[in-house]
């Protein structure tokens, strides 16, 4: 819950560049998947769910 509110804090720069953080992030764990080696498998669903968020931020921000 507290991410949510410091999404909405963040400048579009700044969501840009988390956005391009988790993109790495997400691809990374999707090697992980396929090797099996993934703790937390609910993590690549919270991930793109934070992406749509950030990019919900930015176009709301213009």
């Amino acid at each position: 819950m507290a991410k949510k509110k410091e999404n909405k804090k963040l400048t579009k720069d700044q969501a840009e560049k988390k956005i391009i953080m988790l993109k790495k992030d997400l691809f990374n764990i999707r090697f992980k998947k396929i090797n099996n080696q993934v703790n937390n498998p609910a993590q690549y669903r919270l991930i793109k769910k934070d992406i749509a968020r950030l990019n919900t931020t930015i176009k709301n921000s213009k």
